[in-house]
């Protein structure tokens, strides 16, 4: 009887996992160095109360037909606002349609988003960084524009990186392999953000891809790869660092998985009560990031209920300044439609342009 000969084995791995803080607001690990000090993450704990009065207040204003259609950020908030605070403002930012927070802590303004959402192009005219991209919808193409970013600033020598933000569907996008598998053949610094909700609009997370993590995705284009707990502000900042870090002193790019859920509806022109149990939303209720971080703070004598509500107010006003702004911006004319598509029209633009100007009588 002759022995089983041993297998040869090319390649074993891990993905680490990142959690913190535990839906109850009580620590599950001990905290980073960089993140033992609660107070420091305090004005981020605002901010996150901030974008959720102003995704409030959207819906709203969505629901009075006041707004086109909105895709809402509720229950991202940590996710958004951590990957936000990490980066410089020299670095680039390739969103796709619903990090908010992100954006917010960039320099975009709340009445840009409103603008967006209402058909106006100059909506993507951001305030903040010029040489971050617009709001991409057609999902995951804006993780190739990042890897683009992050080759020139290897090649320029440039202390900078690329940030690119898909959710779980975007995660099977050829774009989407295609930019990590660019990041690892050039060592690019390049950062990608895969915010799994769950939910790819109505296409359950199980149903469209069999990786175990989608973190692992990473792993075929050689990057590193990291999974963290996308309602745990605390894990997203320190998965945060050490990407952008790793990025920075020239070892590549990562891809990091935020596990988090959609809470509201893919946007407001969809209805996730036809494909998601009641069951399923309650339990992702429990897992809130506000809730978690606000008990944390709370034990720590760093905010009260007092505060909040002084802060909620303060919210309230500021987000209703940004609506108010939006409101009274004078809507541009009808062929002001084509001056974002190219710099130079072709010739049949110049003709749909000239004959839209007929239609008004014009020309």
């Amino acid at each position: 009887m002759t022995d089983t000969p041993a297998k040869n084995i090319a390649a074993t791995y891990e993905i680490e996992y990142l959690q913190y803080l535990g839906p109850d607001g009580k620590l599950v690990a001990e905290l980073p160095p960089a993140f033992r000090d609660a107070k420091a993450l305090l004005p981020l704990f605002k901010q996150m109360l901030f974008v959720r009065v102003f995704d409030t207040k959207a819906i709203a204003l969505q629901r009075t037909g006041k707004l086109g259609t909105y895709a809402s950020c509720l229950g991202h908030e940590a996710t958004h606002v951590g990957i936000g605070a990490s980066m410089k403002a020299e670095d680039v930012f390739a969103p796709s349609y619903r990090e908010y927070g992100a954006q917010f802590m960039r320099g975009v303004l709340p009445r840009e988003v409103l603008l967006y959402w209402g058909g106006d192009e100059r909506g993507n005219d951001f305030a903040g960084p010029k040489h971050d991209y617009p709001w991409c919808v057609p999902i995951s193409t804006q993780c190739l524009m990042a890897a683009g970013a992050a080759l020139s600033f290897k090649l320029r020598k440039q202390d900078r990186i690329a940030v690119a933000c898909c959710g779980d569907g975007g995660s099977s996008k050829t774009d989407f392999y295609a930019a990590l598998n660019s990041a690892g053949a050039y060592t690019s610094p390049l950062v990608l953000c895969v915010i799994n909700n769950g939910w790819a609009i109505s296409v359950p997370r199980s149903a469209q891809t069999g990786a175990k993590t989608l973190a692992q995705k990473g792993l075929a284009g050689g990057l590193h790869c990291l999974q963290v707990d996308g309602n745990d502000l605390f894990a997203v900042m320190e998965g945060m660092r050490r990407a952008t870090e790793r990025a920075r002193n020239g070892e590549g790019g990562s891809v990091i998985e935020f596990l988090t859920y959609r809470l509201h509806d893919h946007t407001t022109a969809d209805d996730a009560r036809r494909y998601r149990a009641d069951e399923e939303v309650k339990a992702a209720w429990e897992r809130d990031p506000l809730p978690r971080l606000r008990t944390y703070l709370m034990a720590q004598g760093l905010w009260s209920e007092d505060e909040e509500k002084a802060w909620a107010s303060e919210c309230g006003k500021r987000v209703d300044e940004e609506i108010n702004a939006y409101l009274n911006t004078p809507v541009q004319p009808v062929e002001a439609m084509f001056d974002y598509l190219y710099a130079d029209p072709p010739p049949d633009l110049l003709e749909q342009r000239a004959a839209a100007l007929a239609l008004e009588g014009r020309s």
